[in-house]
């Protein structure tokens, strides 16, 4: 494993999501992955 401190990793992860999230706002289209996305996530959490 890295000698990184999970802090810097957590935070990488947090921007690598928001510029995700800022991405889908500019395209309509990817509204449909956005409610698939959901769906899946509510899915998994029921296990």
């Amino acid at each position: 494993m890295s000698q990184e401190p999970l802090e810097t990793r957590q935070e990488r992860r947090e921007e690598k999501l928001r510029k995700k999230r800022e991405q889908m706002k500019k395209h309509g289209k990817s509204l449909a992955r956005v409610y698939m996305d959901a769906i899946l996530k509510r899915l998994k959490g029921k296990k």
